[in-house]
């Protein structure tokens, strides 16, 4: 008998009514004995609410909640930072393993000679929108015989994520994007996220303790406009060592920094290729982190606040975990 109430329970719950009705009425009406069932059911759901079963559902306070999920997602991906000049853009990423036993993930895709993403969220994600960006190049070539412009490619990522955000039994993609390009109007740099919005920045972060990373970047973004290659990727490592954990720092196995710019074709630069441009960090590099200056803030015990967190929370070591590109 508890077990039919139960499944009655659920079928109710899931063509919107809220469980606590449903528990006060079969209570009343089966007596004592299947309350304690349902109300172990019901804390189980609890957390749930009838607009956030499906994309196309908006809650009365005009939310989209399986969007905020997706955004979410995003958040717990390893840090990623883009910067651009007025001749260079440059991408850095932080790169995670899931074990000792596992190799750093991919966090830098090459999409065509003159552009490349950075990723952070599900990695599976920003596959099928890398195979796609470049699909769209090729047909650029083909079709034109020039390469995609920056903007029409961010476009295009931004109709295909917005697509999923309205339409009924489809997923947002859990990956953020950062773009960039250089074409005929110079060096670009965008974010894509899975709401399907799209932006140029001059300079940005997206990913797990990225607000760090901002902090920095706002504080000297007046100097990146004239800056030579050297010294915007040096801006860019320093940003992205304020994202760490106080323990951690940069080297040539997490990190990776992705350059394009004019006469400079898209570039991936892992391994030992990387250690000269650590060493522009000078005395600091392989230092060991500690609170202060340009540090990641320390952990305040503020609930829910995993940019200041010092161990991944849980949710971060699922995503992580599949966020493996290959």
């Amino acid at each position: 008998m508890i077990t039919e109430i139960i499944f009655s329970l659920y079928l109710d719950w899931s063509h919107g009514q809220t469980a606590k009705y449903v528990i006060k009425a079969s209570s009343n009406f089966f007596g004592g004995r299947a309350f304690e069932s349902l109300r172990i059911f019901n804390q189980f759901f609890q957390f749930r609410n009838q607009y956030d079963n499906d994309v196309s559902t908006w809650s009365p306070q005009g939310r989209i909640h399986q969007v905020e999920y997706a955004v979410e997602a995003v958040k717990q991906g390893s840090a990623a930072i883009g910067l651009r000049s007025d001749k260079f853009a440059v991408l850095l990423a932080l790169k995670r393993s899931s074990g000792e036993l596992a190799s750093y993930q991919k966090k830098l895709i090459k999409i065509d000679d003159h552009m490349g993403i950075g990723i952070a969220g599900l990695t599976s994600d920003a596959r099928v929108l890398s195979n796609f960006m470049r699909s769209e190049a090729m047909k650029s070539k083909m079709l034109y015989d020039r390469p995609l412009p920056t903007q029409r490619i961010v476009n295009a990522i931004a109709d295909k994520a917005q697509v999923n955000t309205q339409q009924y039994g489809r997923r947002p993609y859990g990956v953020g994007l950062l773009v960039i390009g250089y074409d005929e109007t110079g060096p670009h740099l965008f974010e894509c996220s899975p709401s399907g919005t799209s932006f140029e920045y001059y300079a940005m972060s997206i990913g797990a303790r990225s607000q760090s990373a901002k902090t920095y970047l706002e504080r000297y973004r007046e100097d990146f406009t004239n800056a030579s290659l050297e010294e915007l990727v040096r801006h860019g490592l320093q940003a992205l060592r304020d994202t760490l954990q106080q323990d951690k720092d940069l080297n040539i196995n997490n990190t990776s920094l992705g350059i394009v710019g004019d006469g400079h074709p898209f570039e991936i630069v892992e391994g030992e290729a990387l250690q000269r441009y650590l060493d522009l960090l000078g005395e600091d590099t392989g230092r060991t982190r500690a609170s202060g200056p340009g540090g990641a803030p320390a952990n305040t015990g503020a609930a829910g606040n995993n940019e200041s967190e010092p161990s991944e929370p849980a949710a971060a070591v699922l995503f992580e975990a599949m966020d493996t590109d290959h």
